[in-house]
Formats: C-alpha cells, sequence, structure tokens
C-alpha cells in the first residue's frame, strides 16, 4: 500500500520494547497520526506505564480499556460452551483473545477516523492471521500495517539500535535476545521460542509464569463446587460473581494447585510445528467441570455430536475464523445444546489433578431407577435388550457367514 494513503493508525500497543519500536517506525515510515490500543485481558500487568510511554513518544490519543468482563463472557464462556481443545490438548488463550481485541482495534479505527489498523505479531506465527482475518471480517475496506513483515531489521541488535537513536528507554533485560517469548491473559499464560525450542528439553522451572509445580502443591486437596446455568459458570461456593470475578478465583485455585500446565508440539495454521508451554490453571477446572455437568444433563446424541463437532470448532478458533458464518453456525447449535446444562460440580483439586466428585441438576437425565442393580420394578425390562442385541448383530452374523465360505 502506499504510505502516502496512510493518515493515521490504531496500533494495538503493549508498551513493550517491541511495540514501542513499531509506534516509531510508524511516524518515521508513514509519517503518520498514531493512536494506541492497549487492552486489559488481566495479564496481570501494570498498564498505566503503556500510557507514559505513548505520551513520551507523542501519542494524543490513548486508549487503555478494561476488558475482562467482555473477554470472558463474550468469548471465553461461548468457547467452553463446546469444550473446545485445539489438537485435543490447547484450551486456545492466546487464539480467543485476538479477535476480541481486533474488534476494539476496528472499533477505535471508526471512532479516531483511522485509515488503518497495526499489530506486533511476526510473519511467522499464527497471530497475524487471527488479527487481520478478525479485522477484514469486521470491515472488508480497512487497511492493516505488519510491520514485522515490511520492514528491514534483519536482528536484535538492529531493533535495538533503532530504539536508540529515537530515545526508546531500552530496559537493560532486553539488551539481549529473550530466553522466552510471553503471552498472556486471564484465561492463560503461553510461552514459546529460544529455550524451548529443542521439543526433547524439559522446560527449565522459570519459563512457568503462574502455577506453583504440582510435586510442591499442598499436601491436602482442595474442595470446590462451580453452579452453571445454560452452560456458563455462574457461581463459586454457593456465592454468584461475574463471570470476570469467577474466573479469577478459579484462576487463584488452580496456580496454587499446580493445574493447568501442558506442554505440547502444535500444528501452526502458517504450516510449520511450534513448541509451547502453556499454564490454564481455572480453565482446565472449568472445562472438568463443565463436562461433568453436560455428563447428567445432555442426552446422548447432543453430547456425542457435540464433541463430534469440537475439534472443527476449536481449529476455526485456532486459525482466526471467530467472526466467519461457520463458526456463528456452530456456535448456534452449541448454545442450543445448553439450555438445560445447568445446576452444580463438587471438585476435589490435588497435586495439578482435577477431580470430579459430585454433580447434580434440576435437569438431570440421571435416574437411579433405570441404573440400579437392585429389583427395577419394571422400570426396566431387561428382556427387551435381547431384542436390541439381536438386531443390532444381524449384519455382523451376516458377514460372519459370507466369510466363513471358503
Amino acid at each position: 500500500m502506499a504510505h502516502g494513503d496512510i493518515k493515521k493508525v490504531v496500533l494495538a500497543y503493549s508498551g513493550g520494547l517491541d511495540t514501542s519500536i513499531i509506534l516509531k517506525w510508524l511516524q518515521t515510515e508513514y509519517g503518520c497520526e498514531v493512536v494506541t490500543f492497549t487492552a486489559n485481558l488481566g495479564q496481570g500487568e501494570e498498564l498505566e506505564p503503556a500510557r507514559a510511554k505513548a505520551e513520551m513518544l507523542g501519542i494524543k490519543e490513548i486508549y487503555i480499556d478494561d476488558r475482562r468482563e467482555e473477554f470472558i463472557s463474550d468469548f471465553v464462556f461461548p468457547m467452553f460452551r463446546a469444550n473446545a481443545l485445539y489438537e485435543g490438548v490447547y484450551l486456545l488463550g492466546t487464539s480467543i483473545a485476538r479477535p476480541l481485541i481486533s474488534k476494539r482495534l476496528i472499533e477505535i479505527a471508526h471512532e479516531t477516523g483511522a485509515d488503518a489498523i497495526a499489530h506486533g505479531a511476526t510473519g511467522k506465527g499464527n497471530d497475524q492471521v487471527r488479527f487481520e482475518l478478525s479485522a477484514y471480517a469486521l470491515d472488508p475496506d480497512i487497511k492493516v500495517i505488519a510491520p514485522w513483515r515490511d520492514w528491514t531489521f534483519k536482528s536484535r541488535s538492529d531493533l535495538i539500535e533503532f530504539a536508540e537513536k529515537y530515545q526508546i528507554p531500552v530496559p537493560h533485560d532486553k539488551r539481549g535476545e529473550a530466553p522466552f517469548s510471553v503471552d498472556a491473559n486471564m484465561l492463560h499464560s503461553s510461552s514459546e521460542g529460544k529455550v524451548l525450542e529443542d521439543p526433547a528439553e524439559e522446560p527449565p522451572a522459570y519459563v512457568y509464569q503462574c502455577t506453583v509445580s504440582p510435586m510442591e502443591a499442598p499436601d491436602e486437596a482442595t474442595e470446590i463446587e462451580i453452579g452453571f446455568e445454560k452452560g456458563d459458570a455462574v457461581s463459586l461456593n454457593g456465592e454468584k460473581m461475574s463471570a470476570a470475578t469467577l474466573f479469577a478465583k478459579l484462576n487463584d485455585y488452580g496456580r496454587d494447585n499446580g493445574i493447568g500446565r501442558i506442554d505440547l508440539v502444535e500444528n501452526r495454521f502458517v504450516g510449520m510445528k511450534s513448541r509451547g508451554v502453556y499454564e490454564t490453571p481455572g480453565g482446565t477446572i472449568l472445562l472438568q467441570a463443565h463436562r461433568a455437568m453436560e455428563s447428567i444433563t445432555l442426552d446422548r446424541g447432543a453430547g456425542h455430536l457435540k464433541d463430534e463437532l469440537m475439534p472443527r470448532y476449536a481449529e476455526l478458533i485456532y486459525n482466526g475464523f471467530w467472526f466467519s458464518p461457520e463458526r456463528e453456525m456452530l456456535q448456534a447449535a452449541i448454545d442450543l445444546s445448553q439450555q438445560k446444562v445447568t445446576g452444580t460440580v463438587k471438585l476435589k483439586l490435588y497435586k495439578g489433578n482435577v477431580i470430579v466428585v459430585g454433580r447434580a441438576s434440576p435437569y438431570s437425565l440421571y435416574s437411579e431407577e433405570l441404573v440400579t442393580f437392585e429389583d427395577d420394578q419394571g422400570a426396566y425390562d431387561q428382556k427387551d435388550a435381547a431384542g436390541l442385541i439381536k438386531l443390532n448383530a444381524l449384519r455382523l452374523r451376516t458377514l460372519a457367514k459370507r466369510d466363513r465360505i471358503k
């Protein structure tokens, strides 16, 4: 795109060294006005320093938004209704944050009359795809600037040299190569790169950001109870609370009990495999509790169909298609399945384990009268099973007779 076409850009800005360099690069390369957007998604960092640094770099329009409630209620909870796991393991903590950030970037672009948005994702990762697919779905005419794909910097030293030229403060610990990269929000913390690049090597203990080691967790189990309404967690230990408040408390329980660590090699959308270490303490608890709630409230057919749809749903989120019609179609089906997923689940948390010990619902499909080994008093006639077996065995017996012929 012609640089002269860009007069104002909204930048997804963390306040860190990389996005500060991007900010100045946009000013110098495009000669444009820059608006910064910093989202509080529960990453646990003080965000006001981002405002101070943006002001130091001459930014007049600075947005720092607390989006924690929206993040959990409108993005994380809908995803958890599906029990979404990418490649059977990953709880999609980074993936689900990107559409919310993109949505707000587009809103701010419209509010401020900006021509473009910009992000700090690299050209090797998934995030560039997630940011940009979401942006184009919300505004097909928006221009997107991805500096890591465009600039001529070849090394960390080039970036440091640029920062020093424009008097951007460079913390001492940022002058060398970072030992690994970290992305965090209320749902998870992810660590990738450098010391983690060899999948044969165990991650160093210092990689873990938000959980104690399971081996160092308390020797006694922690007991909790989660209340659900229509598939969403609404109470903890009998106390109703907002989505973000509840999730923060689940994170505390998970952190203290060493829950939610995974070390995986995943298939990126851009085509390569990457190794990551993820910590999802509260999410791991919530997933187990939600599945337990569904176990007594979902019909077998609906539950099994949900499990068949889940990998496709998870892949859509991982690949950046949150705002696609197919994800919305799947969400509608998933949400319909959750109408009676209401009740309570009791759990014990112990040294990295989430143990379901009880579940109850006013809409339970579980019937003690049907499953009892005692006299069932006509609730279930065991003789009926013979017909079921005989009919289902018909094709198997037919095949066996045919194949027995020499």
